[in-house]
């Protein structure tokens, strides 16, 4: 592991420190914090893994951790690097571990036009959300689709889940990428497959969740208003992403590559590519190797799942609030943005544009309204960036700057970040005693276990605020509204 990061330690003025190359790291790493945060949430495990990550094959630019990094498997959650797919013979390197498990875990928001007043039973909204959209980890009540179909949504993303009845055509332009990544030739394993076919229409377990809120507060009212949101509006909030299917990819493409390397010592080698690395997690391939290029396909081919997916949680929420709410229940879909995943973009470097692998593991990308990859109604505003707080407190909707894009590859935080691992909250904080002062609060609340509420309570996260006001001061992006939750379905 990285040694001795404190002592290369500099404040920056700009909300980041920098942890300055030294030992085998080929860049620097910035971490999105100030002393006072930093000494507050710092688990050293977390910049360690930063610091070796900014070992990558082909890194360029510095090594990133968003405002609410936390310790994670290879790069830390809130983790951003990126590599040069020019680079070398073969191209830069590509990494599982730098993308996470839950390919593409992502948020989609839905506006009403209505308010918590035109809610007529908010008791049996609850119940009937729940009880109409599958949490926990089972994948059970996933819905009714062929091995074609899952094939279908693979390829076609969010685009073949409005083909399919299952999501809206008008909704594309309102997600990130139109929905849809690119794949030339993949082959799912029968495993991956499987495990997709089951969980279609799921929001899945931990951190996933479904929320009814309402806008508490606007901060920036002419961004506010060009996308269509005010005060005490109802907004819909949708957090999952590829289930077992996007998790079953990374498993079999991290063992993979992880077999290629060997102990030298304290390092890790791939003799083939001429690769090493200090920590194993963190297993990669040249990106234009066989290798490289079956796991961007899979990836890719989960990302559209996750699409597909949230677009069937988008319509399965949207029969709900047309049989609860009638007129007031139409919903359309805001935005809907990826974490965890590996895209190709062009960034400037050293005054010089790359092709760049940027990999975001639990962070959003956060463009310009100038970029040229937004669509046409956020080109005065910068794309929307959802960021989901807790359960107990809120979650805030930002934007990306409106000209250039942020120095952190265009990306932002994703949430707010754990504080307590869930092992240390599950010993720290009673569920049942969670849910009733929730409740008494006035936030109704559907579990699937105790356990959960636990492990997802607001005690556990970082304070949403304090990394919302870290990420404006880096100039990463900036506050449009504040959510206060209504309704919370977790799994």
């Amino acid at each position: 592991m990285g040694d001795g990061w404190r002592e290369h330690l500099e404040v920056n003025d700009a909300g980041t420190v920098t942890i300055k190359a030294h030992g085998r790291m080929k860049t620097d790493a910035k971490i999105v914090t100030d002393l006072n945060h930093l000494a507050k949430h710092v688990d050293d495990r977390g910049p360690e893994q930063l610091v070796n990550a900014a070992e990558m094959p082909g890194i360029v630019g510095d090594a990133w951790a968003m405002a609410d990094w936390h310790f994670g498997y290879g790069l830390p959650i809130g983790g951003v690097i990126a590599t040069d797919i020019d680079s070398g013979n073969n191209g830069g390197a590509i990494s599982p571990g730098a993308v996470g498990f839950d390919i593409n875990c992502g948020v989609r928001v839905l506006a009403l036009e209505a308010t918590i007043e035109d809610i007529p039973n908010i008791k049996k909204l609850g119940g009937r959300m729940a009880g109409r959209i599958p949490a926990g980890a089972s994948g059970k009540g996933g819905l009714d689709i062929t091995m074609q179909d899952l094939q279908e949504l693979a390829t076609g993303g969010a685009q073949s889940a409005a083909d399919l009845g299952i999501g809206l055509h008008e909704d594309v332009g309102s997600i990130e990428s139109s929905g849809l990544l690119e794949v030339e030739d993949f082959s799912l394993s029968n495993r991956a497959m499987e495990r997709g076919r089951r969980a279609l229409g799921t929001l899945g377990s931990g951190n996933h969740f479904l929320e009814i809120q309402s806008v508490e507060s606007v901060v920036d009212e002419a961004t506010a208003k060009q996308w269509g949101l005010y005060e005490g509006q109802l907004l819909a909030m949708i957090h999952s992403g590829s289930r077992g299917l996007g998790h079953q990819v990374c498993s079999e493409h991290s063992r993979k590559f992880e077999q290629k390397f060997r102990r030298q010592g304290n390092l890790w080698h791939c003799e083939e590519w001429d690769f090493t690395l200090t920590d194993r997690q963190l297993a990669c391939a040249p990106f234009h190797s066989k290798f490289g290029q079956d796991y961007l396909n899979e990836m890719n081919a989960a990302a559209n799942f996750a699409f597909a997916n949230r677009s069937a949680l988008a319509h399965r929420l949207r029969e709900v609030l047309r049989l609860e709410m009638g007129q007031n229940g139409e919903a359309r879909t805001l935005y809907d943005v990826a974490h965890n995943i590996a895209k190709v973009e062009i960034h400037t470097i050293h005054g010089k544009n790359c092709n760049c692998a940027v990999h975001r593991k639990g962070a959003t990308r956060a463009f310009s309204a100038d970029s040229g990859h937004v669509h046409d109604k956020f080109t005065a505003t910068g794309q929307p960036v959802l960021v989901p707080g807790d359960m107990g407190n809120g979650s805030w909707i930002l934007a990306g700057p409106k000209s250039g894009q942020n120095q952190a590859f265009g990306s932002s935080c994703h949430g707010a970040g754990r504080a307590l691992s869930r092992t240390k909250a599950k010993k720290l904080i009673d569920g049942k005693s969670l849910k009733r002062n929730l409740e008494e609060s006035g936030i109704r609340v559907h579990a699937s276990t105790p356990n959960v509420l636990s492990e997802e309570a607001p005690d556990a996260y970082k304070d949403v605020d304090e990394v919302i006001k870290l990420t404006k001061s880096a100039g990463l992006a900036r506050p449009v509204v504040r959510m206060k939750p209504n309704i919370v379905i977790k799994g």
